[in-house]
């Protein structure tokens, strides 16, 4: 217990050691260096430890498509085939539809590819359950002269949604106009992806390309969907989500006009390309109407379409005093780490580490302390006795001399 108490109020302090070795020198110096390289080249320089970052970046996105297509002897125009229609940062584009026209609320047979029946028995047990399109009533009633199906109680006549349809081909040259406005509420700075250059003109004429247009705003759906690297018309026929991203890496300590956006596309939904359950993407929706003795009747829509997300990120970053103090006092004390490693192989792996051991630690105990002190204090004691004596004797002969000299 004594032995651990002593330990535990026992003191280290550092010994500096000069060991005279090309070895260990070369490789403490090699170790600095690659330290201060790394520091300066990859911390400050790329990763540019010295500004104060802002990630909190706001945006707004307005969308807007244009172009028309025909899709069953019908000229269609964006707001036929656009949905929603406020030009938001999310939109569909519709590529092809399945129609079931004139339903109303009633009983009907269900599809022929849901629930075929030969009895009423074959329903009775899903009586009072949801449907593919309606609620089941138990009964087993005629689809047509071949074939009979479980009768439900919904919107009728059933939607039929296997129907084959070509997809409208036109969508692959629509063009969808973006403007994108950003702050970084950090440094209270604004931006636009419209560039003091873009004019009106250009506007008019200009199509996005990496290359030759890389900040033009306006995106040919083709283009899109072949930077996404996916095919139109798989895409077409299944739908699909494709995410148009907008990067803005800002460097502030550099002028406005350096900060401007970079583009860039993929696939959102590429999972769904694997899965055979619902591959794609696809949705319904309804157009409701009234006849003349006031029943209701819709015509329902399953839409095909290519859902098009608008994802802005990015951040800025600034010139600031106390990540550069930070960083540069951990550069420098990351510099000791080659003494460390420089011990760890003076002490195991060289030759004489013994002796290096010896030199390094060296335990001192209060007693030989004390000694040391005693030592010391009498040696000082001893020398000041003989300086005194020296003293007294200088004193002596000099009086002596001066009583002669009077005589």
């Amino acid at each position: 217990m004594m032995g651990c108490i002593t330990d535990f109020f026992t003191y280290g302090t550092t010994k500096s050691v000069v060991v005279k070795s090309w070895t260990i020198g070369i490789i403490n110096r090699v170790v600095q260096l690659l330290i201060l390289i790394y520091f300066i080249g990859w911390v400050f320089l790329h990763e540019k430890a010295y500004q104060v970052r802002d990630t909190a970046i706001e945006s707004s996105v307005m969308t807007k498509v244009k172009g028309f297509g025909v899709y069953n002897n019908r000229l269609m125009d964006v707001a036929d085939y656009v949905t929603p229609t406020q030009g938001s940062s999310v939109f569909c584009i519709i590529t092809k539809l399945i129609t079931t026209e004139n339903q109303i609320q009633s009983w009907c047979p269900e599809s022929e590819t849901k629930y075929s029946c030969h009895s009423d028995e074959d329903c009775k047990r899903n009586a009072g359950k949801a449907a593919g399109n309606g609620v089941m009533t138990g009964r087993c009633v005629s689809f047509n002269s071949s074939l009979q199906t479980c009768e439900i109680k919904g919107w009728c006549p059933a939607e039929i949604d296997y129907i084959k349809t070509e997809p409208m081909m036109e969508v692959e040259n629509f063009t969808i106009f973006i403007k994108n406005s950003i702050r970084f509420p950090l440094f209270n700075f604004t931006k636009g992806n419209f560039l003091p250059t873009i004019t009106a003109a250009y506007i008019k004429k200009c199509n996005f390309d990496p290359v030759k247009n890389t900040y033009c705003p306006i995106f040919r759906v083709g283009d899109v969907v072949e930077f996404a690297h996916q095919n139109f018309i798989a895409l077409a026929q299944k739908g699909g989500v494709i995410g148009i991203k907008i990067g803005w890496m800002c460097d502030l300590d550099k002028s406005e006009d350096s900060c401007n956006p970079t583009y860039s596309f993929t696939r959102l939904d590429a999972v769904s390309q694997k899965n055979t359950v619902s591959p794609g993407y696809n949705f319904r929706y309804a157009k409701y109407y009234k006849m003349e003795n006031g029943t209701e009747y819709r015509t329902l829509l399953k839409a095909y379409a290519i859902r098009f997300d608008v994802l802005v990120n990015g951040n800025a970053g600034k010139f600031n005093m106390i990540p550069t103090l930070i960083n540069m006092v951990a550069a420098f004390t990351s510099v000791g780490v080659g003494t460390v490693l420089c011990d760890i192989i003076l002490l195991n792996f060289l030759k004489g580490a013994e002796q290096y051991k010896a030199k390094k630690f060296e335990e001192v105990s209060e007693s030989q302390i004390s000694s040391s002190v005693s030592s010391h204090s009498n040696g000082l004691s001893r020398n000041n006795s003989s300086q005194l004596s020296l003293k007294q004797e200088e004193k002596m002969s000099s009086d002596s001399g001066a009583f002669s000299i009077g005589q």
